[in-house]
């Protein structure tokens, strides 16, 4: 009898999986695939302890959604809700003066990468218009189904091509891993910033973490439970961990002192020979195409992720949600009006600002660093709100690293200002 109570158990816990892999699908794209190969090729392995330290600080935020939305039934934009209308206010705010620009990052990446493997020479911004209307459709299609089935094949396929590259890069490390600390400079912390912005990802993404367990729930008729929320997250946010490590190696083992290329196109065709140098010319078309899958995976959930918490965000300005009610699925009208926000939005970002994709990416990965505090708080105060019951609630050591967290951020963001217009 113990024996069949704990099979189930555990097949209980794998059908929980689902939106921890979306996160890692939201996560390992331009954090990993640009900001730790950048991190690896400038500096070595110098930088691996604020990769490692970002998300350690962030991790508490993280979770956080997932377990909310386990423990009460309800998504963490409730939780915003009930300690205040200006709580919403400010992650309204946060979210208008980021999606542009984190679209725009994503997806331009991701029209770099089908470029270099199509060999076509259409212009970045159109190849990007192409990309969302793809993602778009699929979101209107498929819904939750064509996302969880999509991110998960394409991360599990780049999982497994970059831990083998990986292995296959470690004899080559040589030379100086370790630069000197003293000679950094300012721009080289302002680098960092902007690594660490999205590492693993941006703050935003717990909301939409939030969001994708209740639709998981709905899917699959069980209604998720915290026990395995928890479990979910950590399968994508360990791994999200241990990829961000492999593409900082990556870059110090094969690209160590070679400038990044400025253009998508480029860039995409640098990424997959980072691979090939590694792995062989015959990898190429296969790393080529796990490359657009993971890349086409992480705009797909952006471009579900901010339309999805917006519609949330408009019936929670106007009601209450209530757990297992259809006003938790958010209001389909401003679901698509912000797909169609954010498709015309992020092109005109591109066209009027698209000179340097390293520049473009930095910017955007800044503007979320900047707003971490901010968002790391309202998930801080949500899970301790007299909504959450004793089960679903946080130890008071992880409430301890959540507080430690945000004092933190916010002291990093504090010092970065500082510097950067002081």
């Amino acid at each position: 009898m113990s024996g069949s109570a704990s099979e189930g158990a555990q097949r209980s816990l794998w059908r929980s999986v689902g939106p921890g892999i979306l996160f890692a699908g939201a996560a390992v794209g331009v954090s990993h695939l640009v900001q730790s190969t950048r991190a690896g090729a400038s500096y070595g392995l110098a930088l691996i302890a604020f990769v490692l330290l970002a998300n350690a600080l962030k991790y508490p935020a993280f979770r956080f959604g997932p377990q909310y939305a386990a423990a009460t039934g309800t998504s963490l934009l409730e939780g915003y809700r009930r300690r205040g209308k200006p709580a919403l206010g400010l992650y309204l705010a946060v979210t208008l003066g980021t999606m542009l620009t984190v679209q725009a990052a994503v997806a331009v990446v991701t029209a770099g990468v089908f470029l270099s493997l199509s060999g076509l020479t259409l212009s970045p911004v159109v190849t990007t218009g192409f990309v969302l209307a793809i993602c778009a459709g699929l979101a209107a299609v498929g819904q939750y189904r064509w996302l969880d089935t999509v991110t998960k094949a394409a991360v599990g396929l780049f999982t497994i091509a970059t831990l083998v590259a990986t292995a296959m890069a470690l004899p080559r490390l040589s030379g100086p891993l370790w630069p000197d600390w003293g000679a950094f400079q300012k721009t080289d912390i302002l680098f960092i910033a902007a690594l660490v912005g999205w590492m693993p990802s941006a703050i935003d993404v717990a909301v939409w973490q939030s969001l994708w367990t209740l639709a998981r729930g709905r899917q699959t008729g069980d209604a998720p439970t915290v026990r395995g929320a928890v479990f979910d997250f950590h399968v994508g946010y360990v791994g999200t961990v241990v990829l961000a490590l492999c593409f900082l190696v990556l870059g110090a083992a094969v690209m160590r002192g070679a400038e990044l290329e400025a253009s998508p196109a480029a860039f995409g065709a640098q990424l997959v020979s980072l691979y090939a140098d590694t792995l062989g010319a015959w990898s190429r078309p296969i790393i080529g195409a796990a490359a657009f899958l993971v890349m086409f995976s992480t705009t797909l959930t952006v471009v579900d992720g901010f339309p999805r918490a917006l519609s949330v965000l408009a019936d929670r300005f106007r009601s209450e949600e209530i757990p297992g009610e259809a006003n938790g699925d958010g209001d389909r009208r401003v679901y698509w009006g912000a797909v169609l926000v954010l498709f015309g939005g992020s092109l005109a970002v591109l066209h009027f600002a698209l000179r340097s994709l390293g520049d473009m990416v930095d910017l955007a990965t800044t503007l979320s660093f900047l707003t971490a505090p901010l968002l790391s708080l309202l998930n801080h105060r949500a899970i301790t709100g007299d909504e959450v019951p004793a089960e679903g609630r946080p130890s008071r050591g992880l409430l301890l690293a959540s507080g430690v967290g945000i004092v933190a951020q916010s002291g990093f963001a504090v010092y970065y200002l500082a510097l950067r217009f002081g």
